[in-house]
C-alpha cells in the first residue's frame, strides 16, 4: 500500500497485518507516517495504490467495530460536561440519537456507567471533564470508544499526558482489555510499553514488523532509535547477529 500527500510519499510499501488480541506498539520519527498509517486503516484517507482491508471490508464500512482516540481530544476545561457525558457520546448514531444505536438513553447510560468502571473510573462519573487529570481523562475517552465494543482499538500517544506514576497502572489496564480487543498503539516510548506489547511496527516512510521474540534486550536498545535512517536498524542487527531471529513476515496481509 502507498500514500502520498501533494505528491510527496508518506507510506510506500506497506505490508501489515493486524492479528485478533494483538497489541502492536507503532514507533518512529516524527513524520515518518504513524498516524497517517492509523488514519489510513480507519478509512479518513485513501491510499494510492494498494488495498487495506479491516475484517475483510473497506475502511469505513464497519466503523463500530473500531475505537479510536487521537493524541489531542480537544474539549474546553470550563465546558460543563461530565466524565458520563463523553462517555455517551460513543452511543450516538449518525444522526445524533440515541435511537440511531438501536438502544435507549437509559441502555445507553448504564452501558456508559459499565463502561467507566471497567476503566477503573465510575466514582468519576458526575465529575466534570474539566476537573479530571490527564491520565483520568484518557480513561474517559476509552470508556467513550468503548462503547461499540470494537474488535480493535486504536490509540494515538495515550501516555503522553500521564505522569511516569500513572503510566504503569494505565499500561496494566490497556494489558487486561487486551484480552477481549486488538490494540494498536503509536508511541514515542518503546521503553514504557515494551512489557506490555506482543509487536512493534517500526514506521518511517516504509513499515519493519518485529514479533514480541525480537523486542528484548539489545534488539529493544536499538530499535529505540529507530529514525531517520531508510533501514530498519533491527532488521539490519537481526540479520547479522548470531541468533536473532528475525523472520520476515513476508506475505502478510490483512488491515494494511
Amino acid at each position: 500500500m502507498d500514500f502520498s500527500y501533494n505528491g510527496e510519499i508518506v507510506l510506500s510499501d506497506i505490508n501489515l497485518t493486524i492479528r485478533e488480541h494483538d497489541f502492536i506498539a507503532v514507533i518512529g520519527p516524527n513524520g515518518g507516517g504513524k498516524s497517517t498509517l492509523i488514519r489510513l486503516i480507519l478509512g479518513l484517507l485513501k491510499p494510492d495504490k494498494g488495498r487495506i482491508r479491516v475484517l475483510g471490508e473497506r475502511p469505513g464500512k464497519l466503523t463500530q467495530a473500531l475505537g479510536y482516540v487521537p493524541q489531542n481530544v480537544h474539549i474546553n476545561d470550563h465546558f460543563p460536561i461530565t466524565a458520563l457525558d463523553v462517555v455517551l457520546m460513543g452511543c450516538l448514531g449518525t444522526g445524533g440519537r440515541f435511537g440511531q444505536s438501536r438502544r435507549t438513553r437509559k441502555e445507553c447510560e448504564n452501558d456508559g456507567l459499565s463502561a467507566l468502571d471497567r476503566l477503573g473510573m465510575a466514582r468519576h462519573a458526575s465529575k466534570k471533564i474539566g476537573e479530571l487529570s490527564g491520565g483520568q481523562r484518557q480513561r474517559v475517552f476509552i470508556a467513550r470508544s468503548l462503547m461499540t465494543q470494537p474488535r480493535l482499538l486504536f490509540l494515538d500517544e495515550p501516555t503522553a499526558s500521564i505522569d511516569s506514576r500513572g503510566q504503569e497502572d494505565f499500561l496494566n489496564l490497556l494489558e487486561i482489555l487486551n484480552k477481549d480487543v486488538a490494540i494498536v498503539v503509536v508511541t514515542h516510548d518503546l521503553f514504557a510499553v515494551s512489557n506490555y506489547v506482543k509487536s512493534v511496527a517500526c514506521v518511517n516512510h516504509g513499515l519493519h514488523y518485529h514479533s514480541q521474540e525480537e523486542i528484548k534486550g539489545q534488539m529493544l536498545e536499538t530499535m529505540y532509535e529507530c529514525s531517520v535512517e531508510d533501514a530498519c536498524r533491527v532488521q539490519v542487527l537481526a540479520q547479522v547477529l548470531p541468533g536473532a531471529g528475525y523472520k520476515d513476515p513476508g506475505g502478510a496481509d490483512g488491515n494494511s
